[in-house]
């Protein structure tokens, strides 16, 4: 059972930035960005899922956070952001094949933000090996102010659930509607820095 830190962590992603200086037919350059740098201080959506051109993250969750940025805005978010443990090849790739103009990706290769975060499970039973569990947060001046976790957190798991971090579910929560608040991350109490040991849900 996952337990979210406070903040998010301060890793370094490797990620390869068009640079027309560079010339040729491939015109790119690596960069190392903290995550922090990434984020910056705004309110900001942080979701992140198993892996880049796979079904439920392509037909669903990627495509909707973009087309719903908008209703985002509105509610006060900044930003939204894509993490997944990914190189970014991988995820430049996927992000121009989605045509995203508002979701911004973010790589994470070594798997350093999603293990921090405390929520890297096994997948070998996909072939996948270590990738991130479903989730998503809420975040402000780099703390986690509101967590959507899936549920069934385990390794190998034999399905793929999806619905608590789906932007549907995140707008519900910031328009002050109804939402789901998943089933098996703790909870965390932001006005005494502890994390409460009762089940969300």
């Amino acid at each position: 059972m996952p337990l979210f830190p406070h903040r998010i962590p301060n890793v370094v992603h490797h990620v390869r930035v068009r640079d027309e200086s560079v010339g040729g037919d491939n015109p790119f350059k690596w960069e190392m960005q903290l995550s922090h740098e990434i984020v910056g201080r705004e309110k900001c959506v942080i979701f992140a899922l198993p892996g880049a051109f796979t079904p439920t993250c392509s037909t669903f969750q990627l495509p909707d956070f973009e087309e719903l940025y908008p209703r985002f805005q509105k509610a006060g978010v900044e930003n939204i952001f894509c993490v997944s443990v990914n190189d970014t090849f991988v995820m430049n790739k996927w992000a121009e094949d989605q045509g995203l103009e508002h979701v911004k990706v973010i790589p994470d290769g070594s798997g350093k933000f999603t293990s921090s975060m405390g929520m890297d499970v096994y997948k070998d039973n996909l072939g996948f090996g270590i990738r991130s569990w479903r989730y998503a947060m809420i975040v402000k001046n780099f703390e986690i102010e509101q967590q959507f976790v899936e549920r069934g957190f385990t390794n190998n798991a034999l399905d793929d659930p999806y619905g608590v971090s789906s932007p549907q579910n995140i707008l519900a929560f910031l328009e002050g509607r109804e939402y789901d608040t998943g089933g098996e991350a703790l909870q965390l109490n932001l006005s005494d820095g502890i994390g409460s040991e009762d089940k969300i849900g």
